[in-house]
């Protein structure tokens, strides 16, 4: 029951949200975002304790402030996300602007294969339509199995209709379908700042132990792809911001598995530096650090 009504609470959302006009939608995600953030639920305060990982020195207001605005920035993505489908080719077009954008279409004109890295920043559905619009370049990403299954199937449906291919995260075919993509001299685009799996790469972020995906930086060994981070966010206007940073080059020496770890460092490095630049920006609402997953010992 519960997994109908969630996926009923979203269907709602894509059919109602999008024909809003587009002040009512934004001033809408703003309520919302601030009648959660009032209530205190666990996924605020899980925010703001990622956040005061981020901004150590934030005093209690100034944390508080952030989540907040966290929160707004969040339920603007489900707003723009929910309407941009309905979005002509020039509103996603001029709804993103990206600084860096050479090191992606240099890339791809030398027939090497791109892998886009990007933490849970802004909006990616919104970067990744202009990419298929504005570059007119199509991609392929992986999309985590949700349930129920009716509400992937809208996820999919959704991203595909923007110009993705999109694959399953689960049952171990994607990676191979990646590395193809790849050597066809194609884009990869993947969310990379969280895993939690035993193949994950323990990285430092923000000063502590977190783990991090190795698919990113294997793709990039094994095809000879470009490996470019990518951080969003968003400013007082309407269009979304972004940057590519500078590839992460494999390393000359080295195990695969040292190389693995040497670059997704690198990894966590450039969304460390995106993520301080904008904290409110990034959409951390789960466990991250290894030390809010560990058990804690029950005093004697």
């Amino acid at each position: 029951m519960k997994e109908k009504l969630t996926d009923a609470l979203y269907g709602l959302g894509w059919a109602a949200v999008k024909k809003l006009p587009e002040p009512v939608a934004t001033g809408l995600g703003r309520r919302i975002a601030d009648t959660v953030w009032k209530r205190r639920g666990k996924s605020v305060l899980r925010l703001e304790a990622n956040l005061a990982r981020v901004v150590p020195d934030a005093t209690e207001a100034r944390l508080a402030e952030l989540s907040k605005a966290g929160m707004r920035s969040y339920m603007r993505y489900w707003m723009e996300s929910f309407r941009l489908p309905a979005w002509s080719a020039e509103r996603v077009k001029n709804g993103f602007a990206v600084k860096g954008v050479h090191h992606l279409t240099d890339g791809l004109a030398a027939g090497r294969g791109v892998v886009l890295a990007l933490p849970h920043m802004g909006n990616y559905d919104l970067a990744g339509a202009w990419v298929t619009t504005k570059l007119e370049v199509p991609f392929t990403t992986v999309a985590e199995r949700l349930k129920p299954e009716t509400l992937y199937d809208r996820f999919v449906a959704y991203r595909e209709g923007l110009g993705m291919e999109v694959l399953p995260h689960t049952g171990g075919s994607a990676f191979g379908t990646l590395a193809r993509r790849l050597r066809a001299g194609g884009l990869v685009c993947l969310v990379a700042d969280r895993d939690l799996s035993a193949s994950g790469v323990e990285v430092k972020f923000f000063g502590d132990a977190a783990r991090m995906p190795a698919g990113p930086a294997m793709l990039a060994q094994q095809t000879g792809a470009l490996l470019l981070p990518v951080t969003l966010w968003y400013d007082d206007s309407a269009i979304m911001q972004g940057r590519i940073h500078p590839p992460i080059e494999v390393p000359e020496t080295g195990t695969r598995a040292e190389k693995t770890s040497s670059m997704t460092q690198a990894l966590a490095d450039a969304f460390a530096t995106g993520i301080a630049e904008h904290p409110e920006d990034w959409h951390m609402l789960q466990r991250l650090w290894l030390a809010d997953l560990e058990p804690r010992q029950e005093s004697e």
